[in-house]
């Protein structure tokens, strides 16, 4: 893999800012990941460690990033595997070091065994070590061995990182303000997610399977490059009510309703939708009732996505609509503001209404500062997916309410005056996804 001109010059603005804000008595040193072992000699596809990924673009496993603000030899500092014929053979081509430096901007780079004995040259005279403790082990141990190692040498006159910050407090801040390029990838992530939504409903019907639906999704997302953001979800009547149900194996029923929630990564960024509907294309009466106060629910909480309003009020309001569509229904009993403080609602609705969005599906990013919820600001991209389920056997349920689970989910970037829904390319009234089911 190579970066193209327009990606070496965004990840280089990245290390930039983020080498702005650590200062130049600082230095971070960011690992990407390692490979994992699946079965003996096989291994899980390999994806890059988002933080790494953000910052080099570079898709190579036990890579190391060193950034060293002002250093005249070079700021951005690269280890990766070296060159190897017979590994190239087995396990695809390798940069090496040239490559690192020719494709991927790299001042300087070198063999991943050079580390341990370059690593101390590159701390030298920096007084603050920005690092994230505890996400690799081994890695945490070397550092902490070299950083040992130059405090007894500064004793004798030399400088050495007296501080160790997490990185995550600055990176993960960044992260969270979507660039013109990230929001690109996550509109067409969407997009294309939203595509594959649209594909299974029209493929769904009584007697097929919910992993012949599954296939269907990720077949779009192979069309585009695409792999599934995470696992996806494709459950079927009771199945909606688990709420990370995987299995994807039951034989869908006549009268039943779909939850398909299921997102695509397109080079690094990915989507994340949720969308509900019936097997045979038509709401029952109980169906279309509790989908009703669930996408009510969802139209109160987006009213909330725009800058200056606090990040926990979309949650609020499709808390308070749920909770009073549920005592309409007859789920719960009594007064909304009693039962929502008493987390009567909980027995229905245990999640969330939405999360931060980007590289990950739960996205990086502080959602409370000083233990308030953090104001919306431009750039932030938040899912916003309320859900009501009806587990069967609930008691005190009026039984032609069990096995309903439904969950509505978007994804939403806020702008400087409002909000933009990157998956709005999904039916999700009543009426219109009956309408695309029944000319399928």
């Amino acid at each position: 893999m190579k970066l193209t001109p327009a990606q070496r010059q965004e990840h280089a603005a990245r290390r930039r800012e983020l080498m702005r804000q650590i200062g130049k008595h600082g230095v971070a040193i960011v690992p990407a990941s390692h490979e994992v072992i699946r079965a003996r000699d096989t291994h899980y596809r390999f994806r890059q460690n988002s933080d790494f990924a953000y910052l080099t673009g570079f898709q190579e496993p036990e890579s190391i990033a060193v950034l060293i603000p002002g250093r005249g030899d070079g700021e951005f500092v690269l280890f990766v595997r070296p060159k190897d014929k017979v590994r190239e053979i087995w396990d695809g081509r390798r940069a090496g070091p040239e490559g690192a430096r020719r494709s991927f901007g790299a001042d300087q780079a070198f063999n991943l065994d050079e580390f341990d004995e370059r690593l101390p040259g590159l701390l030298a005279g920096r007084e603050v070590l920005h690092y994230t403790l505890g996400e690799f082990p081994d890695m945490d141990t070397r550092v902490s061995r070299l950083v040992r190692h130059l405090r007894e040498v500064s004793r004798r006159g030399g400088a050495a990182p007296t501080t160790v910050v997490a990185l995550e407090t600055t990176l993960h801040e960044m992260r969270l303000f979507k660039r013109p390029a990230e929001i690109d990838l996550l509109r067409k992530a969407g997009r294309i997610s939203a595509a594959a939504h649209v594909r299974a409903m029209r493929a769904t019907k009584p007697g097929r399977y919910e992993w012949q639906v599954a296939s269907e999704i990720h077949s779009e997302f192979d069309a585009h490059d695409m792999q599934p953001g995470y696992n996806s979800i494709v459950g079927g009547g009771e199945n909606a009510c688990i709420l990370h149900y995987v299995e994807n194996d039951a034989k869908l029923r006549d009268g039943d309703l779909l939850l398909i929630d299921a997102g695509g990564e397109l080079s690094g960024y990915t989507a994340d939708i949720t969308r509900t509907f019936p097997v045979n294309g038509k709401f029952s009466p109980e169906q279309k009732a509790v989908y009703e106060v669930v996408l009510e629910a969802q139209k109160a909480a987006l009213r909330q996505m725009r800058p200056g309003v606090s990040s926990g009020k979309p949650h609020e309001a499709a808390t308070r609509v749920l909770t009073e569509g549920m005592v309409e229904l007859g789920l719960l009993k009594g007064r909304p503001e009693a039962l929502i403080k008493a987390e009567k609602h909980r027995a229905f609705y245990m999640h969330g209404t939405g999360h931060w969005l980007g590289m990950d599906v739960h996205d990086v990013g502080r959602y409370r500062i000083n233990g308030r919820y953090r104001p919306f600001e431009p750039g932030m991209v938040m899912t916003v997916e309320p859900g009501l389920y009806i587990a069967p056997g609930t008691k005190g349920v009026n039984r032609k309410f069990w096995g309903i689970g439904i969950r509505i989910e978007d994804d939403v970037l806020i702008t400087a005056d409002g909000h933009e829904i990157l998956t709005s390319d999904v039916p999700k009234s009543v009426r219109d996804i009956e309408r695309l089911m029944a000319a399928a």
